[in-house]
């Protein structure tokens, strides 16, 4: 009958009502004569819209209905679908949620039978039920047969609500447990007389060993091998070994029934480099000597499953007591946080949002988390001692390791995702971790979970909700606890015992946990509203405190600038509410002594941490600005030159922070990618500090002691690396000072005047203060240290004309006016241009002369018992090699290439490269070597507070100048390594392009 035009059948109605998507599909499957005894049944309507996929799950019934071989074995299905509720829920429930199995029924119609049973054993079975499901498999196809039926009954008990997420995955363990006997069983009938010569155990690991796991996953194992009494060791690893072999592929290879799982021995000591079967006593060798972190933590999951049983568990008997020292190995927790760094960072850019196993947030933070705390408390307490996720989080919190809340939002979290994960890979049997982004696919998972008004809304949203939660929470889980076992606010709920939160700070690379817990203490005791804030941000801060070099210095900085600015209502508001603030304190305040320092004399600087622009340097003219308003409100010259050294610190401290964030990165933002560019900004940002420092000193001087006009006029001439805009942390400021009589003005009264200015400026910028002293050096002056400190324009042209040596031509090649008369200055630039670039370059005996000075330098200068090759102004490929090459080529070809006319290093070896003077290669090299040489100097001056030429001889210290040149904990000898390999490149082209040879 065709109905009209805008009506639809009353079928085609309640098929949409009951979550069909396409009605009419349906209704020609439901017309189908092999359900015509069904078509009007409501009862099965009623079961397939309570399905994830009604759809498909009729048609999976039709093609399961027309499998059957005769009417018999048709009607016998089709009355036991309508009369046993147990059996139509699961196996529509099955057809509905697994395209799959459905197939697998299509293939093999009288698997439907697996279902029927509803007894108590059928609800729960364990190994030995799944042995006797599998005792019929002769090969490796009838075993895959074997396998899907038996995965069909662990998958209706899924679907249908009978077990949940954690019984469903030890299910799954079990089943593969079954089936590695039976498949090493099968390689032992093939080779008898290979099982005649070994003892071969199956070690499950990872989710296998932790009786967790996925539908579709690789099965993790290790073997182990031994032989039986009388016979060779040797021979009976081979035989060992090629049992094993035959065992791995009768689960792995493909088959008409496809394959069950590929077995992957990875895990097993050297990985896929090493023997794939050993003896005990080898691998226990191995692990004492060899294994890294990631490989004791691999063992938590150990588990013997199959062959000889008795030596599986001598297996993991012999390695457990390095497994619960391992906590004690340096760079634990920097071990496992950089594993989990890298896991994530593996993830294609295009699929981090949608990986639910690896991404942020995602089942592998719970796991680490969880396996972490295990490590470091599970030495003194077997309790927690569990391979299994869940079972592990609950055994933590019952032993106060983990906060009871936080505890059970990480055990709704990893059970919600570890069933988003069975339902995506159940629907294909394909290993995945992946959230589908077709919507029918979304549908069809929300509605398996119980989502059934709007289902992919649904999801979408307890997804996002519960990754969120799994971020905040693992990495606060193993720090808060600290604080509860410390502030003590909640009695009668159980805590970290102090031994325990003293393993823990241990662990976190605390050297001193006593203290460290005390600080915390003073912290977070109480319940004033500051102690409720800090109790919200410690967790996160001890976190970066232990992603540093030196947790124990980060901490107690943090509680002196707390207890600094504790009263100050903006202080903790900005880090509990300026995401970046609080990160960027704890790298601050754990990166060394000299930022910290630079911000206990003034804490207020903190507020600078809040806003990234409050990190840029500011420039030279607006600097200068406020250092000449500040003096100009002061009174008296002490005065005054304490006020430019106000705003000098915390320039400072923004340059350090700046510097310091910018080498470590942040979660926001990644470390800065070019050394080069950080050099370049800390150079230009502490020379114009200084600058502006020294302009305000000169602005007082003048002011106290002559009113507005000094009777002489009077220039500030920057050189070395002051010139150069390359000061460095620990840098002086190099500076020649000139000056010309005023009109009408002696000589005499104007050379005074001069030298007043210049002793004031000396005394006053080297008073005893709470701001770090600014030192004035003027040895490169003509004469030196036996000439006058300041000279008229035509002293030093006469001193230049008659008397100036090479070496001072090559110091005048940073000469740059930074303060004063700003005429004067560019007099001085002129009268000097043509001494550092002479025409026609320089003679044959100016260049042997520099050339013996550099000899004669390397030969005496270096302190006695240094390490040349580390020495980074002197030693070899240092400082000291990259300029006086590039200085040479200044002189010898300044005269002709403008572009070689700059007081910066680095532009004037662009600028040689440009000009064809040297490689591109060469340059390179050399630029790496300077740029390298010049942030170990940096970096020393930031870790130690005081300035050094060569790396630290102090373990902490020389990892702390690691961390901040980009080296994971536990790397320095690769750090010396990289720094020797680089200046030794550079030595060799300064060799050849320096001396010749």
């Amino acid at each position: 009958m065709t109905l009209p035009q805008g009506r639809r059948s009353s079928t085609f109605t309640r098929l949409l009502r009951h979550g069909f998507t396409d009605p009419s599909a349906a209704e020609r499957l439901l017309g189908a004569p092999e359900l015509s005894a069904l078509r009007t049944d409501p009862v099965l309507l009623d079961a397939l819209g309570a399905v994830a996929d009604p759809d498909l799950a009729l048609l999976g019934l039709v093609r399961l209905v027309e499998g059957q071989p005769d009417d018999m074995s048709r009607r016998e299905l089709l009355d036991t679908l309508v009369s046993a509720k147990p059996l139509r829920d699961r196996l529509l429930g099955v057809l509905g949620a697994s395209e799959a199995l459905a197939d697998h029924l299509a293939r093999h119609p009288g698997d439907w039978r697996a279902l029927v049973t509803y007894e108590l054993a059928d609800l729960h079975p364990g190994v030995e039920e799944f042995e006797r499901g599998l005792a019929d498999a002769h090969d490796p196809v009838s075993l895959r047969v074997a396998y899907r039926r038996c995965l069909l009954a662990i998958a209706a008990r899924d679907v249908c609500g009978t077990t949940d997420v954690a019984e469903a995955a030890a299910e799954l363990a079990d089943l593969a447990t079954a089936t590695l006997r039976a498949a090493l069983a099968m390689a032992e009938a093939a080779a008898p007389a290979d099982a005649s010569q070994c003892r071969l155990a199956v070690i499950a690991m990872g989710k296998c060993g932790g009786h967790e796991l996925n539908y579709v996953s690789d099965v993790d194992v290790i073997f182990v091998g031994e032989a039986v009494d009388g016979a060779d060791e040797g021979k009976a690893v081979q035989a060992a070994t090629r049992l094993a072999s035959h065992m791995m592929r009768i689960c792995s290879e493909t088959t008409v029934e496809g394959t069950i799982w590929p077995v992957d021995a990875n895990l097993r000591p050297e990985g896929r480099n090493g023997p794939l079967v050993r003896t005990l006593s080898s691998h226990l060798a191995y692990y004492q000597r060899w294994a890294k972190t990631w490989e004791f933590q691999a063992l938590l999951k150990a588990r013997p499953v199959a062959g000889d049983l008795a030596l599986g568990e001598e297996y993991v008997t012999t390695l457990a007591p390095l497994v619960w020292h391992a906590a004690e190995r340096d760079n634990f927790v920097a071990d496992v946080q950089k594993m989990r760094r890298r896991v994530v960072e593996n993830i294609p850019a295009g699929e981090v949002d949608r990986e639910l196993k690896l991404g942020p947030g995602g089942l592998r933070d719970v796991e680490f988390a969880v396996q972490m705390l295990q490590l470091v408390h599970g030495r003194g307490d077997t309790s927690i001692r569990s391979g299994s996720t869940l079972a592990a989080l609950e055994a933590l919190a019952a032993g106060g390791y983990v906060g009871r809340v936080d505890a059970v939002q990480l055990d709704d979290a990893y059970r919600f995702l570890r069933s988003l994960e069975h339902r995506i890979q159940l629907f294909k049997l394909r290993r995945t971790h992946l959230i589908p982004e077709d919507d029918a696919d979304l549908r069809r998972i929300g509605r398996s979970l119980g989502m059934r008004t709007e289902p992919i809304t649904e999801l979408n949203r307890a997804w996002k909700r519960h990754t969120s939660v799994v971020r905040r929470l693992h990495e606060k889980l193993f720090y808060r606890p600290l604080l509860d076992a410390v502030a003590q606010l909640a009695p009668g709920e159980t805590r970290l015992s102090t031994e325990a939160a003293r393993e823990r700070m241990v662990a976190l690379g605390y050297h001193d946990p006593a203290a460290a817990l005390r600080h915390l203490e003073a912290l977070a005791s109480g319940v004033t509203r500051k102690a409720a804030i800090q109790r919200t941000l410690l967790p996160v801060l001890l976190g970066w405190f232990a992603d540093s070099a030196d947790p124990d210095a980060g901490l107690l900085n943090f509680r002196k600038v707390s207890d600094a600015l504790g009263k100050t209502p903006w202080y903790l508001r900005l880090l509990r509410d300026e995401g970046a603030a609080a990160e960027n304190l704890a790298r601050v305040l754990s990166a060394g002594r000299l930022a910290p320092d630079l911000l206990m004399r003034a804490p207020e600087a903190v507020a600078l941490l809040g806003d990234q622009r409050g990190l840029e340097p500011r420039d030279h003219a607006h600097l200068e600005q406020e250092v000449l308003a500040a003096v100009g409100r002061a009174e008296g010259g002490e005065q005054a030159v304490a006020a430019a050294r106000g705003v000098r610190r915390r320039e400072l401290f923004r340059t350090t922070a700046a510097d310091i964030i910018g080498s470590y990165g942040t979660e926001e933002s990644p470390a800065e990618a070019d050394p080069g560019a950080l050099v370049d900004r800390v150079g230009d940002a502490l020379s114009d500090i200084t600058a502006a420092t020294i302009a305000g000193t000169l602005r007082a001087v003048v002011r106290e002691g002559w009113g507005d006009t000094l009777p002489v006029r009077f220039a500030v001439i920057g050189m070395g690396r002051l010139g150069g805009h390359e000061l460095g942390y620990g840098s002086d400021a190099d500076v020649l000072f000139v000056h010309e009589p005023r009109e009408g003005v002696g000589d005499q009264e104007a050379g005074k005047a001069a030298a007043r200015v210049v002793s004031e400026m000396r005394r006053l910028l080297e008073l005893p203060s709470a701001d770090p002293p600014l030192l004035i050096d003027t040895d490169l002056r003509p004469e030196g240290k036996s000439g006058p400190l300041v000279r008229t324009l035509g002293s030093y042209e006469a001193y230049y004309r008659r008397w100036s040596l090479i070496w001072e031509s090559q110091a005048l090649l940073r000469a740059e006016p930074i303060a004063g008369d700003a005429e004067l200055g560019r007099a001085f630039i002129e009268l000097v241009d043509p001494l550092r670039y002479p025409a026609e370059g320089l003679g044959d005996d100016a260049v042997r002369e520099i050339r013996r000075l550099k000899a004669r330098m390397e030969a005496e200068r270096m302190p006695r018992g240094a390490d040349p090759t580390l020495h980074t102004k002197l030693g070899r490929g240092g400082l000291s090699d990259v300029e006086w090459t590039v200085q040479l080529m200044q002189l010898t070809h300044g005269w002709a290439e403008p572009g070689l006319r700059t007081t910066r290093t680095r532009e004037a070896l662009a600028a040689a490269c440009a000009a064809e003077l040297i490689p591109t290669e060469d340059a390179a090299i050399l630029d790496e070597a300077w740029v390298l040489a010049t942030r170990v100097r940096n970096a020393v001056m930031l870790v130690r507070g005081r300035a050094g030429d060569t790396f630290p001889s102090d373990g902490r210290e020389l990892a702390a100048v690691g961390r901040y040149l980009g080296y994971d904990p536990g790397h320095v000898g690769d750090m010396l390594d990289d720094y020797r390999r680089t200046t030794r490149r550079a030595r060799a082209v300064m060799e050849e392009r320096f001396y010749g040879a």
